[in-house]
C-alpha cells in the first residue's frame, strides 16, 4: 500500500491512540489537528498541525494534500471540518462516532452533539469523498477509576466521569438499565478504546470503505455486565436499582422537574442503552482483521482495577 497523508481532527485519547498506532504500524504520514499548540504532544513525537476550525481557509490549507480524515470531534467544528476536506479534495472522511449504530439515534436526540449535521454533510457531499462509520459500542473505559475522563475522551459530554455511566465501581452503586420495553434483557456491545484504536488504523489500508465498519470486544446482557463486575470485585452493588425504558423515563421527569440537568443527561445515556441503541452484530472489522484479537471485559476490568 503506498503512503498516505493521514489528518486526525482532535488531541484527545482516542485520537492520539489512533494517531500512535498509524505511526507504529503502518508507512502512513500521520498528523493531529488541535485548536492549539501541543507541546507535550509534539515532544512525544507527534506532529501537531494547529488550526481554527472556524476558518475555513485555515481548515483547507491544513488538509491540502491529506488522503483521510478521521474525526473525534463533534458539532459545528466537524461539520466546518467536512466541507473543508471536500474544499480540500481530501479522499475519506471519518466523522466521530465511535459508539452505537447511527441509524438508531433518533431526531432530536439531546446526546447527538450535532452528530446527525455531520451525517447530512457527508450524505450531501457522497459524490465527491467517500466516508464510513466506525461502531464499536460504549467504551470500557467508562468503567475504569476515573471514569472515561481519564482517557481523556467525551470531557464535554456531560457523562465521562466515574460512575456516570450504569456502574459507579468506588462507591459500588448501580443504576441498570436491565430490561427493554417488552421485558427482555437489554443487550450491548463494548470495546477497549485501545482495541478501537487498532481496527481504525487496520481500515485505512482497507481498498473500500463500506458505509459502516463494526467492531466488538464483547457483546453481554448489561445484567451479565453487573455481575461480571460483582464477581471481580467479590462485592455487590448496594444499592443496584434495576430499570427499564419507563422507570427511567419517569426519573428523567422528576430530573427536568427539578432543573437537574447533568443526571438529565446520565439518564439519556441508560434510556439509549435500554433502547438497544449500542447493541448490534455482525462487527465485520472483527470478521475482516481475525489477527486481532481484542481485550474481553473481564481481562480488562481485572487490569484496569488491579485485581490480579
Amino acid at each position: 500500500m503506498s503512503m498516505m497523508r493521514i489528518a486526525v481532527a482532535g488531541t484527545g485519547g482516542l485520537a492520539r491512540l489512533i494517531a500512535h498506532y498509524i505511526d507504529d504500524e503502518t508507512s502512513h504520514h500521520v498528523m493531529l489537528l488541535s485548536r492549539s499548540q501541543q507541546p507535550a504532544l509534539a515532544a512525544r513525537g507527534f506532529q501537531i498541525s494547529v488550526v481554527d476550525y472556524t476558518d475555513a481557509q485555515s481548515l483547507t490549507f491544513a488538509l491540502k494534500g491529506i488522503d483521510t480524515v478521521i474525526s473525534t470531534v463533534t458539532g459545528p467544528s466537524q461539520v466546518n471540518l467536512i466541507r473543508a476536506a471536500v474544499a480540500a479534495r481530501v479522499r475519506r472522511f471519518a466523522p466521530s462516532e465511535f459508539e452505537g449504530l447511527p441509524s438508531l439515534r433518533p431526531a432530536g436526540d439531546p446526546l447527538d452533539r450535532r452528530r446527525s449535521d455531520a451525517t447530512r454533510w457527508l450524505q450531501h457531499y457522497a459524490q465527491n469523498i467517500i466516508s464510513t462509520v466506525f461502531v464499536c459500542g460504549i467504551f470500557y473505559e467508562r468503567f475504569q477509576p476515573g471514569g472515561l475522563a481519564r482517557s481523556l475522551v467525551g470531557l464535554n459530554t456531560g457523562f465521562s466521569g466515574e460512575g456516570d455511566y450504569i456502574l459507579d465501581i468506588t462507591n459500588m452503586r448501580a443504576q441498570v438499565p436491565a430490561l427493554t420495553i417488552d421485558g427482555q434483557p437489554v443487550m450491548m456491545c463494548m470495546t477497549a478504546i485501545q482495541d478501537v484504536a487498532r481496527f481504525v488504523t487496520r481500515a485505512i489500508d482497507l481498498p473500500t470503505w463500506p458505509p459502516e465498519l463494526r467492531m466488538c470486544g464483547e457483546r453481554l446482557s448489561v445484567q451479565n455486565l453487573v455481575l461480571v463486575a460483582q464477581h471481580l470485585k467479590k462485592e455487590s452493588f448496594n444499592p443496584s436499582v434495576m430499570h427499564n425504558p419507563a422507570t427511567l423515563r419517569a426519573e428523567l421527569a422528576v430530573a427536568a422537574a427539578q432543573g437537574d440537568r447533568p443526571r438529565g443527561i446520565r439518564l439519556q445515556t441508560l434510556i439509549a442503552t435500554a433502547e438497544g441503541r449500542y447493541d448490534f452484530t455482525q462487527p465485520n472489522m472483527n470478521a475482516a482483521f481475525p489477527d486481532i484479537t481484542p481485550k474481553r471485559f473481564a481481562q480488562w476490568f481485572v487490569e484496569k482495577w488491579d485485581l490480579q
